[in-house]
């Protein structure tokens, strides 16, 4: 078994050490680089020795990291933390040493190309907003509409002829739809994701400027309707492809795609497992208890608009807080980042009227950053608003007294005693009930709490013929919901009753 294979889940967090290394970290960093630049890369302590050469007198590295004695060091640190795997190969040496430098060979894990892909992607992203592609929706429609046909072509052929071209062919173009269909959606959710973070990074900012309010203004009343309206028109054809008719014959897409000559712990494409098409079908589609990101998006947008609304009036209203500080604090920012030590210290007295201090105690201890990490790349300071808008340190009015009321925290007391009290009797009637519940009638407080129950338990299942199961954590009654076809539940009560088709109730604990 390899190092990926056997490493516990928590401990492949160790691949990351490499990035956020006390030293050596741009070191590190270009090794990295030079395994993942290649595919299958075997590479020797002297020829990363010789990569770091040209990367030490460009700049990129400390001086003194392309020695042979320091690579190996560097290298065997990576071994342990699991992102370089060792090996060894057959070499013709002069000496000794050459031999065990170039004996020696390194690959890279599985897990970390993985790992350096993604930080050098993130590198690369930008700032800014990235654009919706928005126009893989009606793609996705298209697709699944195809696909539909696909499998229907790919079982006939398969019926006339397994081991025929046609046959082959149609299997084939089956898993190419498939792989599509995936990555379609993977790139349209993607860039959602990343388009309502930055989004709930800049709406919800206590400050924005007048031009920054334009512009944002501008980006959530035309572009966000355009995608919620994207969405929105194309979700119920995609949702009618994901549950109608496709649905039904989705297990006999999945025995199409399968390839009994891969081993179960090969990582198989997206599309060719159950979750990954429940998980399709979750975006798109609303389950009880568990809304579809269709739906997360709309409430993400009206709270977006929410926002901005709240800081289009702040900055308009007669007693807000603007004008504000806020250009005038990055521009002290800046002055401190060009300048040096010396004018550092007189800004920060000038500014702030802080001056320094002579310690008649002992320091005290340092419990955050080191001597070695700059300011820049320290702790970050919250600025309060009085200070970010007015300019003011001062504190505003009076810390309010602690007001012991024990005539209210005693009715709430009684009120929380009573209410335990009806639950727990609501639970016991049902509890005595549950031997012959369809003989029963049931008070409204027990039918309440058995519906309360039986809600969250029909939340677990995914489809009609699953089970499902919830429980009252103090009192332990738990029920259970099942299917059975042909028979009808019903639950008798003073107000009503509750009828159950297909399903078969049962209760048990609670005290029975």
């Amino acid at each position: 078994m390899t190092p990926d294979e056997t490493r516990a889940p928590t401990d492949r967090l160790g691949l990351y050490a490499y990035l956020q290394a006390r030293e050596h970290m741009r070191t590190y960093l270009a090794i990295m680089r030079l395994f993942t630049a290649t595919l299958l890369a075997d590479l020797s302590a002297g020829d990363v020795a010789a990569a770091l050469a040209s990367a030490e007198r460009d700049g990129r590295v400390d001086r003194g990291e392309s020695r042979i004695e320091n690579v190996i060091t560097r290298l065997r640190q990576l071994v342990e933390w699991g992102n370089l795997v060792q090996g060894r190969r057959e070499v013709v040496a002069a000496s000794i040493a050459e031999f065990q430098h170039g004996s020696v060979r390194y690959q890279i894990s599985k897990l970390a190309v993985r790992v350096q892909r993604d930080v050098d992607e993130l590198l690369r992203v930008p700032e800014g907003a990235r654009e919706v592609s928005r126009e893989l929706l009606p793609a996705i429609e298209r697709g699944l509409n195809q696909l539909g046909k696909s499998l229907a072509t790919a079982v006939q052929q398969e019926q006339r002829d397994p081991d025929s071209t046609a046959s082959a062919r149609a299997r084939e173009l089956l898993a190419e739809q498939v792989t599509t269909l995936f990555l379609q959606h993977a790139e349209l959710a993607a860039t959602v994701r990343d388009f309502y973070a930055y989004l709930g990074q800049v709406v919800t900012r206590h400050h924005l400027g007048a031009d920054e309010i334009s512009g944002f203004r501008n980006l959530l009343v035309e572009y966000i309707q355009k995608v919620v309206e994207d969405v929105l028109r194309q979700t119920p054809a995609i949702a009618e492809h994901l549950t109608g008719r496709f649905a039904a014959a989705r297990p006999e897409l999945l025995r199409l795609l399968g390839d009994p000559d891969l081993g179960a712990e090969v990582e198989r494409a997206r599309g060719r497992s159950a979750a990954d098409w429940q998980e399709l079908t979750d975006w798109f589609v609303d389950r009880p208890g568990r809304p579809s990101q269709v739906t997360v998006l709309r409430e993400a947008t009206a709270r977006a608009i929410g926002s901005l609304l709240a800081s289009v009036k702040r900055a308009t209203a007669g007693g807000g807080l603007l004008p504000g500080r806020r250009a005038e604090l990055l521009k002290l920012a800046k002055w401190f980042d060009d300048g040096t030590s010396q004018d550092g210290a007189r800004m920060y007295a000038a500014a702030f009227g802080l001056y320094s201090a002579r310690h008649l105690l002992p320091a005290p201890e340092h419990d955050s950053d080191d001597e070695r990490t700059p300011w820049s790349e320290g702790p970050v300071c919250d600025v309060t608003v009085s200070v970010r808008s007015r300019s003011d340190r001062g504190a505003r009015g009076r810390t309010s007294r602690i007001m012991d009321d024990p005539i209210t925290e005693q009715s709430l007391l009684a009120e929380a005693r009573q209410a335990d009290e009806l639950r727990a009797a609501d639970v016991a009637e049902l509890a005595a009930a549950a031997p012959n519940l369809d003989q029963a009638t049931l008070s409204p407080g027990a039918l309440g709490v058995l519906c309360e129950l039986l809600t969250l338990a029909m939340a677990q299942r995914e489809s009609t013929k699953d089970a499902g199961s919830a429980e009252d954590q103090v009192r332990g009654l738990v029920v259970r919901v099942e299917y059975a076809e042909g028979v009808t539940t019903r639950v008798r009560s003073t107000g009503g009753t509750l009828t159950l088709r297909d399903s078969t109730l049962v209760l048990s604990g609670g005290g029975t």
